[in-house]
C-alpha cells in the first residue's frame, strides 16, 4: 500500500465530493414530473370570514378547503393576505379534517393544524404539517386559482396528479 500525504488525500476527496454533488460524475436524467393543473376554485368577493369552501385539488381524490381566516396568514392571498387553502386529509392516518375557527381539526384522533401558520401541527398524533394549496389571485376579476401543493398529500409518495 502506498503512502499518501494528507494534502493529496484532502484534494482527492474534495474533488470527488464536488463531482458527486454537482452531478458531473454521473449521467444525469431529467425527472419526469407532471405539472399541476391550474383550477379556478372561487372568487374572493364571495368568501366570508371563517366560512370554508370545499373543493378537490389536484384531482377528484384530494379534498381541500379554501377559507378567509380574517387575519394575515402564511401563504395567504388577497388584500389582507388572509385567504388560504389546505388539503383536508389528516397527515396522521388520512381522516377527514374540518375547519373550525382558524384551525383544521381531525375528529378521529384530535390532531389540530394552524391554518395561519402553513398548516403547522400543534396538537394530536399527526407529526407532519397538512399540505397547503398554492393559490393565485386574478386581481382584475377576483377569481382564485389553485396552482400547486406544498407538502405531501396524505397517502401519496408524491403529489403527482393521478390518472
Amino acid at each position: 500500500m502506498s503512502d499518501i500525504s494528507r494534502r493529496k488525500f484532502l484534494q482527492t476527496t474534495s474533488a470527488s465530493a464536488l463531482l458527486l454533488f454537482s452531478g458531473l460524475g454521473r449521467e444525469s436524467q431529467a425527472a419526469s414530473v407532471q405539472s399541476y393543473p391550474s383550477k379556478k376554485i372561487g372568487n374572493i368577493k364571495n368568501l366570508k370570514v371563517n366560512e370554508p369552501l370545499a373543493f378537490n385539488y389536484p384531482d377528484n381524490n384530494s379534498p381541500c378547503v379554501l377559507v378567509n381566516v380574517g387575519k394575515e396568514a402564511s401563504g395567504g392571498i388577497g388584500q389582507g393576505k388572509s385567504v388560504v387553502s389546505f388539503s383536508t386529509r389528516c397527515t396522521h392516518m388520512g381522516c377527514p379534517l374540518t375547519y373550525n375557527n382558524g384551525r383544521l381539526v381531525c375528529k378521529c384522533h384530535y390532531s389540530m393544524f394552524d391554518v395561519s401558520r402553513n398548516g403547522q401541527t400543534y396538537q394530536g398524533l399527526a407529526s407532519q404539517w397538512v399540505a397547503q394549496v398554492v393559490l393565485r389571485l386574478d386581481a382584475a376579476t377576483g377569481n382564485i386559482y389553485a396552482e400547486g401543493v406544498e407538502g405531501l398529500i396524505y397517502g401519496r409518495i408524491g403529489n403527482l396528479k393521478l390518472s
